[in-house]
This record gives structure tokens, C-alpha cells and sequence, in this order.
């Protein structure tokens, strides 16, 4: 059966610009953008029926794990070595599902542990748990597989295995889910079940091969933001009742460690980020990207912003600098990062850093630089950034607002809607300015969903957030708030912004693994 998805990427038209000839890396980015297709939920919708479940009993589901029940064998190959690991699937984790297509978990053992084996590090009794979502575009995640990737190498979850991790891939609601004339997948509902997931596996820890005290989360752009939102707000009462509508076990919901990859986060505030960074460029590019059964076509088309989201681009970029002072964040020196209410100041040097540490990086592993006339080198250095001339050459994505728009249009919208409201405004700004007679959303369940509003009260010591340096999908201002508040309060962060790299994640499965061994090896 075919399959027809539309994902609408823009950038800005730079080829006018006689000065900047970045026509070889605009392909480049254009070419990266395929790996956009690779993220959040599975290319088939699963087809998943009660018959299929395998923890199903006469009077509902079974939510004690046996390992010695309903599962096959695998073997895969990972580096030239095979591995061997135990299939547990379609196991649903609460009493009372809403939808058994997405409220599963699939969990996967290597198979040396029930033989008192080692893998790599660790054992039966230590292996910490890898817990990646398959959540994109705030859609429904079905449990994920191990496989390989679209380039044809081991995925995050095989490579997990191969180094002596348990992987629970929990499947979680989206926003277009509907059953009985109701929208069922609509805000909290994504991270209620992530949690619900995690609560599975706390319950069931002296069952099953593992540490759940050791789960560390991963996911990429909405997939990334409940992730980072399920380290923050663990054990947190504001999710009690929706927990216990859906039967979620009674048990802790906090887990040890995250990773995110560009996090589309802080909704709110996203908006006037966006138009902060990207205010000066008023024309995009447009790449319509449409597949059937796995055939990739492109379409391109260029357009430039009307008047009135010029307008809208300039209040909204106009409303950041309070949000950002407002946070008094922090920078190494113990200085406040602040913006003048023109968009300047020490905030946005150091998203300028940023960038500059990232070509660093790039140099230093030979990546050839020179056709950047954005970037002064010296002695082998990136000493310098022209922000200004580096934003046009990354170009807009999104026209304002780029997460909530005055016609309820985005995914966004469509992800604070209701049981029978299929989109809302999350903005004040855009309710009154909206074009269709926008409802806003419940606040607290806007609250609910960014992290930021929880940050003070995780025990979630761990943190790896990475956001490419050509992402243009959210301003770096969103993730590097995230960052900056976490080392602000303590926490060990690991964030960098990869050169050269669009929205995407999962791309160094190498450098995650070590990052992942070293924090575990930290908490013994």
C-alpha cells in the first residue's frame, strides 16, 4: 500500500548574493535534508490488532513482564560482529489503552545475559536501559525495531545491543490520532505515555535483565523534546490524573539520563525566537518533499514573505529580548546572557560562539572551510563569525509564526488541540491576531509541555543535546536555553551544535555510546 508523506522545508535564496558563493554547500544541504525522512515515526503505519498483543489476557493485559514468555530470537551484525538478543514485542504497558497501535512497547535482551554473560561493560544486573521514542512532528510513534538505517548501518537501538544495553522502544500517541468522533493523540497525551512506558519498566525491573534506574532516553525534533521534557519532569504530580485515566502502573517515572537531537521545545516561546534569528531574511526556498513506497521526489518552489509576516516577524522578534533577559541565564564567566531590546548582546555572542566552535571542530577534523567567506581563519583557526551574512546562508524554514500562526496551521496548533478542537493557539500574540477565530489552549497544559517550566525540580543530573549548525527548523536560541539553564542549575550538559548538519539525529551513534558509557560509569 502506498505511502504519501509531504514535509514542507524552506530556505532562503542566496544565489542574488554576488558577494557569498555558497551554491556547492546549499546542495549539500539540500542533499542532507533526506535524513529528515529518517526521523520520528515509522514510513508504515502500523497495523497492530488485539490478536497481535502479546501480554493480552481474558479481562485485559497483562502488565508483569515474564522473560520466559512470548518472545523470538534475533541475531544481527554490528561492526563485522554478530549479535544475539531476545524479541519481546507488542506488549501493551497500561490497563486501560486508549490505542493499542501506540501505547506498546517493544523490548529487546541481548541474549547472553540469560546465559550469566557479559557484554561489553555489562551484565545481567548493570546494563542500563536505552529508551529512543520514534516521536516526529508531535505524530503517533509506534514501538520501534532494531534495524538498519537508510544508509544501510546498524541503527541506534542495534548498536545499543551490540554494547551490552537492554532497548525498551515505547510507541506513543500523537496528535492526529481520532477514535469515536475524538481526537485522542492531542497534548499531554505524548509524554503521558512515555512516562506510562518508563512506569512499565520501574515496575517490572526485578523481572527483566537490566537497571531501571539506568534508563537514558533518546529522540530527534518533537521526539527530542519529549525526551528532554520526560527528564525533567519525573515523579511531577501535574501528570497524575492523565496517568491514571490511561491505568499506567503505580510506580516512579524518572529516569537517569537524555539525549536530544534538535528539540523542537519551549513552544511558547519558539515563535519569537525564530523571528530573532531569522527576522532580517524575508525570502525562503521551498522543498516539498513527497514519497511513495520509499520514492523520494523533490519539488522546489521560491517565494518571499507579504507584508504581513514581515509585520508579525518584526513584533515577534521584538518580544524575545524580555523573554530571554527574564531568565537571567548565565554564561561560564558567571556573567547574565542579556539582549538589548534591538536583539543584541552577550546572548547572542554566544550563539555566535557556537557556531564559531563548531567550524573549529569541522577544521580540526580537515573539513576544508575556505569557501566560507563568513568565517575569518587564522593559523588554522576560525577566529571570527559574520553572524548576519552565516543566518542568510543558512536561510528560513518557517514564516512567522513559524509554531503558532495566526490560521492554526501548524503541527503545533494541531498538537494543542482538544478531544473535540482539532488546533489552538499556544500564543497570546497569535490568539489575537488569529485570522480563524483560534481558541487558545488549556495553560496548564501548555505548561505541561516544556521543559524549561520543570527544570528546577529534576533529579536528572545527565545531558546530551545536540542541534546542527544548519537546522534552521528552530532557532539554536530554543535548545541553547535549554542547555544553559540545565549547567545554571548544576548539571553536567553536553551541547554542541554539529557543523554542517541539518535537522537530523542519531548521526554519531559513536560518540552517543561513549557519552552514554561514561555517564553510567559515573553513576556507580
Amino acid at each position: 500500500m502506498g505511502l504519501l508523506i509531504s514535509v514542507a522545508v524552506m530556505a532562503t535564496e542566496i544565489c542574488n548574493m554576488k558577494s557569498l558563493d555558497f551554491s556547492k554547500t546549499q546542495k549539500n544541504i539540500e542533499k542532507n535534508e533526506d535524513k529528515k525522512l529518517q526521523m520520528g515515526a515509522p514510513m508504515k503505519k502500523p497495523v497492530i490488532t488485539e490478536d497481535m498483543i502479546t501480554n493480552k489476557i481474558a479481562d485485559g493485559y497483562d502488565l508483569n513482564f515474564d522473560v520466559n514468555k512470548n518472545y523470538t530470537t534475533k541475531t544481527a551484525t554490528v561492526n563485522g560482529k554478530a549479535i544475539t538478543y531476545r524479541v519481546y514485542e507488542n506488549i501493551v504497558y497500561v490497563a486501560k489503552p486508549v490505542d493499542i497501535a501506540y501505547q506498546t512497547i517493544n523490548i529487546y535482551i541481548p541474549e547472553e545475559y540469560f546465559k550469566n554473560k557479559s557484554v561489553g561493560k555489562y551484565n545481567t544486573k548493570t546494563a542500563p536501559i536505552f529508551f529512543p521514542n520514534t516521536v516526529g512532528g508531535y505524530m503517533p510513534g509506534a514501538a520501534g525495531i532494531p534495524g538498519n538505517g537508510r544508509d544501510g548501518q546498524p541503527d541506534a537501538s542495534l548498536v545499543a545491543l551490540s554494547n551490552g544495553y537492554v532497548v525498551a522502544s515505547p510507541g506513543a500517541r500523537g496528535r492526529t490520532l481520532e477514535k469515536d468522533g475524538k481526537y485522542t493523540g492531542k497534548a499531554p497525551a505524548v509524554i503521558v505515555d512515555l512516562k506510562a512506558a518508563v512506569r512499565y519498566l520501574r515496575y517490572n525491573d526485578n523481572k527483566m535483565p537490566g537497571r531501571s534506574d539506568r534508563i537514558i532516553s533518546n529522540g530527534t525534533s518533537a521526539g527530542g523534546a519529549v525526551s528532554a521534557l520526560l527528564g525533567a519532569t519525573g515523579n511531577n504530580r501535574d501528570y497524575e490524573p492523565y496517568l491514571k485515566e490511561i491505568g499506567a502502573l503505580n510506580a516512579r517515572d524518572d529516569i537517569y539520563a537524555v539525549s536530544a537531537y534538535c528539540p523542537i521545545t519551549n513552544l511558547e516561546n519558539a515563535n519569537t525566537a525564530y523571528e530573532w534569528m531569522f527576522n532580517d531574511v524575508k525570502t525562503y526556498k521551498k522543498i516539498e518533499i513527497s514519497m511513495l513506497d520509499y520514492n523520494v521526489e523533490r519539488k522546489y518552489t521560491e517565494g518571499t514573505l507579504t507584508d504581513d509576516e514581515i509585520l508579525r516577524s518584526n513584533d515577534l522578534k521584538k518580544m524575545f529580548p524580555a523573554y530571554l533577559n527574564s531568565l537571567k541565564l548565565k554564561g561560564k564567566n558567571g556573567k547574565l546572557l542579556t539582549l538589548d531590546k534591538n536583539g543584541n548582546g552577550s546572548f547572542k555572542e554566544q550563539i555566535k560562539q557556537y557556531y564559531i566552535d563548531s567550524a573549529n571542530v569541522a577544521l580540526k577534523k580537515g573539513t576544508d572551510l575556505s569557501e566560507f567567506e563568513f568565517l575569518t581563519i587564522k593559523n588554522g583557526k576560525v577566529v571570527d563569525l559574520d553572524y548576519d551574512k552565516y543566518i542568510v546562508y543558512m536561510g528560513r524554514q518557517k514564516t512567522p509564526g513559524a509554531f503558532d500562526n495566526v490560521d492554526l496551521s501548524t503541527g503545533e496548533n494541531n498538537e494543542f488541540g482538544d478531544e473535540t478542537t482539532n488546533n489552538k493557539h499556544f500564543t497570546e500574540y497569535m490568539l489575537e491576531h488569529s485570522t480563524v477565530n483560534g481558541t487558545m489552549a488549556d495553560k496548564k497544559i501548555i505548561k505541561m509541555m516544556n521543559p524549561i517550566n520543570y527544570l528546577s525540580n529534576t533529579k536528572v543530573k545527565y545531558w546530551r543535546i545536540r542541534h546542527g549548525a544548519i537546522d534552521k527548523d528552530t532557532s539554536l536560541a530554543i535548545p541553547a536555553i535549554l542547555a544553559i539553564k540545565l549547567e545554571n542549575l548544576g548539571k553536567k550538559v553536553d551541547f554542541v551544535s554539529p557543523w554542517a548538519t541539518p535537522h537530523s539525529g542519531d548521526y554519531d551513534l559513536d560518540e552517543l555510546f561513549r557519552w552514554m558509557d561514561k555517564v553510567v560509569t559515573e553513576g556507580r
